[in-house]
């Protein structure tokens, strides 16, 4: 568990300076796996919306590995870790987006891979990365590898990096609202770890930080409806999955592609092709739809100019007062189109859900007793929010005529 003679620091927009004491973290973010994620832009579709949300999964990264330095300085957490499962800690809170393919969740929808998943093999198969993590022991890939994929082998680690208040959210929120300019998004990181202790392995805070708690879900729900659920960004999103689509589609009709499709034939024949899975980021994707631009196949040159170009689908609500518009748009495709040119979607989101039984699936509140209670019987704010703030936005997407 070497340290680094003098302290690395990266500059950050959110932080001032993001802190590498181990020279364990910093070589495995001068690994080439680690270096892709600067390929793989963290907010996808939404950048058609917000034009500065240009920032990538490697800063995100960094960004959840200095707040998780930063939760190691809580007392609670120094005493209940090892220098070694701190060092988990750490490396966890790093990579654990590693296995993130171009665009994200597009890729993971119709592929029919998980990010976690292929993060875990990753780990455990990348020659770098694995061989960076095996210089501590043995079995510490393994360790970081099933915090990524939660197995509960060190459950106050997962609760940390994965839960209703983690690390990574703490994150996500801050910077997706740095750089897409929304007002909804800051959280009071500090306060938050200030009151962050450890009972019975069990994460809690104090009842007097309970309002910065409250503060950070509505942000969180509001950063959801405004932000990632923006319908713009998701009819962009239904584009670049229509594109998916076609290509799988006529890839197993043999269509012969002007681009290098190599990468995807190979992911849709074997999802596990960790080989493929690392050469497809935005990069990639970009240059194979430009090229699909010069496509003999009308749909897919079709579909490259939407998402290329950014002319955005249309939009209704998928509500029984649209039913009939909804019908007649449909009438208008052929068969053939109407796979590539329409689609449902539906999402959903709530301010607080504590209905789980899993690590993390509540927010505890610690007493001034010293018992411990929930967040839903302590804040009358999320308890109200709990029956209130739930939302479902059902839409139908079309390709303008």
């Amino acid at each position: 568990m070497k340290k680094l003679a003098k302290q690395q620091v990266f500059k950050d927009p959110l932080y001032g300076f993001i802190h590498v004491d181990y020279e364990l973290i910093r070589k495995l973010i001068d690994s080439s796996l680690f270096q892709r994620l600067r390929r793989v832009r963290q907010l996808s579709g939404v950048q058609m919306v917000f034009h500065g949300a240009e920032h990538s999964r490697f800063s995100h990264s960094l960004g959840v590995y200095e707040i998780a330095n930063r939760f190691l300085t809580v007392p609670d957490i120094q005493n209940a870790l090892s220098e070694r499962e701190k060092l988990i800690f750490l490396s966890s809170a790093l990579l654990h987006d590693i296995g993130h393919g171009a665009y994200s969740h597009a890729f993971e929808d119709i592929f029919g891979v998980s990010h976690e998943k292929i993060g875990a093999a990753l780990i455990m198969h990348d020659q770098e990365v694995f061989k960076v993590l095996s210089s501590i022991d043995a079995n510490f890939a393994s360790d970081v590898a099933s915090i990524i994929l939660k197995q509960k082998k060190f459950p106050l680690i997962e609760q940390l990096i994965s839960s209703q208040l983690d690390v990574d959210r703490l994150d996500y929120l801050e910077r997706d609202a740095y750089f897409t300019g929304a007002a909804y998004g800051h959280i009071d990181v500090d306060r938050l770890i200030r009151v962050l202790y450890i009972k019975n392995g069990q994460v809690v805070f104090k009842l007097s930080g309970i309002h910065a708690i409250e503060n950070y879900l509505i942000a969180r729900y509001h950063m959801y409806w405004q932000v990632y659920y923006h319908p713009v960004a998701r009819a962009y999103e239904v584009t670049l999955e229509k594109i998916y689509k076609r290509v799988k589609d006529l890839l197993l009709a043999d269509f012969t592609f002007k681009g290098n499709v190599e990468p995807l034939q190979n992911i849709i024949s074997n999802p596990s092709n960790l080989d493929s899975y690392i050469e497809i980021d935005d990069f990639y994707i970009n240059g194979l739809i430009a090229s699909f631009m010069k496509s003999e196949d009308e749909i897919l040159k079709s579909l490259a100019n939407d998402f290329l170009n950014r002319k955005i689908w249309g939009y209704l609500n998928d509500i029984e007062e649209n039913r009939e518009k909804i019908e007649e748009i449909k009438k208008s495709y052929t068969q053939e189109e109407l796979k590539y040119y329409t689609s449902y979607r539906t999402v959903h989101n709530s301010t607080y859900n504590d209905d789980g039984e899993g690590f993390g699936d509540k927010i505890y509140i610690l007493l001034e007793n010293g018992k411990i209670s929930t967040l839903k019987e302590q804040s009358k704010i999320i308890e109200s929010l709990m029956l209130s703030g739930t939302k479902t936005d059902p839409k139908f997407f079309y390709k303008k005529k």
